[in-house]
């Protein structure tokens, strides 16, 4: 082994060992950022603790992103096509050249508002599974940046590594997951209705309620079977049915 991969590798147990020995995410987090950033070498790393939420992120440096860069990253992250893998996709390790050209990372409106201010001009991201929050499954993501030479296929793998031993102590440390609360009658009625295809107005005029009536509903609901969405909705209403909810008043 050259000496380089010895102290890669090093760097990799140095992570490892923190991650054996932590205790609670919120002293671990602090610790564990330059060691991340030792084991992929970068400039910076943002790790967002609430992936597609408006959740302040962590960084390091300290106050990377300030309140007009994270303002501009919610106006344009939507367009960005390395974020949507992070926050919609798989969430594997990626590199922003793998998804795009230079030109075209240069040509979003994100580059010259979000990223060129700190320097990244080469990221490397993944986003991994962290337990739950409030009863919904929780994601978390991380973005390494740096401004010379792209990542490596070795620093692919460093992070691949860590990605499923992050998981792990997460969701470890993650609060004890509280027993589902029970899905109402009114509920199971509206999300019998959105498994059978009914838009919100369709299901509003059905029930004779307000379309809001119905997204408060559905709110409610989403939580109580920890989906995010009309689809997970619909398909966990289908695959469990009627009788494998419990109801509530």
């Amino acid at each position: 082994m050259s000496a380089a991969a010895e102290a890669g590798l090093r760097r990799i147990l140095a992570v490892v060992d923190l991650l054996i020995d932590a205790v609670d995410e919120e002293t671990l987090v602090p610790a564990l950022l330059p060691l991340l950033l030792g084991a992929v070498p970068g400039d910076s790393i943002v790790w967002s603790p609430r992936a597609g939420t408006a959740e302040r992120p962590l960084t390091l440096p300290a106050g990377l992103l300030t309140p007009d860069i994270q303002a501009a990253f919610a106006r344009h992250a939507a367009a960005d096509s390395l974020v949507t893998h992070t926050t919609l996709g798989p969430g594997t390790p990626m590199r922003r050249s793998t998804l795009q050209t230079r030109a075209e990372f240069h040509a979003l409106a994100a580059y010259a508002e979000v990223y060129r201010p700190f320097g990244a001009e080469q990221q490397l991201a993944m986003s991994f599974p962290a337990g739950y929050a409030a009863g919904r499954p929780r994601k978390v993501c991380v973005a390494i940046s740096r401004d010379g030479s792209d990542f490596s296929d070795d620093d692919v793998a460093a992070a691949a590594l860590l990605r499923t031993r992050l998981s792990r102590v997460l969701h470890r440390l993650a609060p004890p997951v509280p027993p589902p609360s029970p899905v109402t009658h009114r509920e199971s009625a509206v999300l019998a209705l959105l498994a059978r295809g009914l838009t919100n107005q369709q299901i509003a005029h059905r029930l004779a309620i307000s379309p809001r009536t119905v997204d408060k509903h559905l709110e409610h609901a989403y939580a109580k079977l920890r989906v995010n969405g009309r689809v997970e909705a619909a398909n966990a209403w289908l695959t469990r049915g009627r009788t494998a909810v419990r109801l509530g008043p």
